[in-house]
């Protein structure tokens, strides 16, 4: 049965709670995750929590009492959104991305992050609850990262579909755009050995396009993780593998943070290119579930929503992150000299407060 159409039942059982759809067969899964569970217990799990970094970015474009006031950013999720494995506020993906959408927007970002270690799709229930407070104001857009968890702990796919897409639907309601990462690829893992790696590899990527259905009918949209957020994990796994080789590095969550930060940008209208196709990088119009399947084999491939049944399939040109400290970053985030500074190995500097969309350049697709 073709990617896309397994995604199709596996969406529509979400939506009609119809029960748990097998992806390979029961037996094979099984397999797989057991091989995925002891390629966790391999690796490690001696990591500290991840450092908060909720605050204030971009500061230099206005304070919060200027009118409009800061965007608001929401991370929800898993590890990879809490940004598991990294030792400083800047690096984790929440505060990535809040720089880069401050810098592109040219205004301040409020960041929320509620992401929680080890989380699967039935915690994003709490997660947005804790969004949605009757005294907190809804965020702007909301940036979820799930599904990894889903598939080592054997959750029926169906399942997680639908408490994803119940999720997206409250924020919705709440007037916040979202973004979805979708579920990664497990097959990257590197205890995990062929042909358990090819097996991963099928259920994730199932998983993923599933989640694309569900969420682009709601007016969500996603951004594959592909092979663990972009090809140069494939290559270069040293790097972008964190020293437990299961969770991304510093450099590995800033490659995803750029290939989403696109994205969120074009979600809130304030990216410098339009949702019109570039056919010279093979972006397209497909039926929502092909489009869902190309997705979820292309890392950075983003899905939005066009007329129904119909979806954008696009490939945007990510530009590169801002680096060192984050633009604005809060004074509570500050680590010391350390941090950006000449004590700090020469790292990269501050970028200009007077950033513009087309500085964050030179990286391509």
């Amino acid at each position: 049965m073709s990617r896309a159409r397994t995604a199709r039942r596996i969406a529509a059982g979400a939506a009609y709670g119809g029960g748990g759809i097998g992806l390979i067969g029961v037996a094979a899964v099984g397999v797989v995750v057991a091989e995925l569970q002891f390629a966790k217990r391999t690796v490690g799990t001696g990591l500290p929590d991840p450092p908060r970094a909720d605050g204030l970015y971009g500061s230099e474009f206005g304070g919060p009492e200027l009118s409009p006031g800061p965007l608001r950013l929401a991370m929800l999720g898993d590890s990879t959104a809490a940004g598991l494995g990294v030792r400083r506020a800047r690096q984790t993906p929440g505060a990535l991305l809040a720089s880069g959408l401050a810098a592109v927007a040219e205004r301040p970002v409020e960041l929320r992050n509620v992401a929680l270690s080890g989380a699967m799709s039935d915690d994003l229930d709490r997660q947005t609850g804790l969004l949605l407070q009757d005294d907190t104001p809804p965020p702007d857009v909301a940036v979820i990262m799930i599904g990894a968890n889903d598939v080592t702990r054997r959750m029926p796919p169906t399942q997680s579909v639908r408490l994803l897409t119940a999720a997206v639907r409250r924020l919705r309601l709440a007037g916040a755009e979202v973004v979805i990462g979708t579920c990664p690829d497990l097959g990257t893992i590197e205890p995990v050995y062929q042909p358990l790696r090819w097996m991963a590899r099928r259920v994730s990527r199932q998983l993923a396009a599933a989640q694309t259905i569900g969420v682009i009918a709601l007016g969500g949209r996603t951004v594959s993780m592909g092979d663990l957020l972009g090809p140069e994990f494939a290559a270069n796994p040293r790097e972008m593998f964190g020293p437990d080789s299961y969770h991304p590095s510093a450099e590995g969550y800033a490659t995803a943070a750029m290939a989403v930060l696109p994205t969120v940008c074009a979600a809130l209208g304030v990216w410098p290119e339009s949702d019109r196709l570039d056919h010279t990088r093979d972006e397209d119009i497909l039926p929502l579930a092909k489009a869902a399947s190309a997705a979820a084999g292309e890392a950075g491939t983003e899905v939005t929503a066009a007329r129904a049944p119909w979806a954008l399939l696009k490939h945007r040109r990510r530009r590169r992150m801002p680096s060192g400290p984050e633009i604005g970053q809060p004074a509570e985030h500050e680590e010391g000299p350390a941090e950006g500074s000449a004590q700090d190995g020469g790292g990269p500097k501050r970028p200009s407060s007077h950033a513009k969309a087309g500085d964050l350049d030179g990286t391509g697709r």
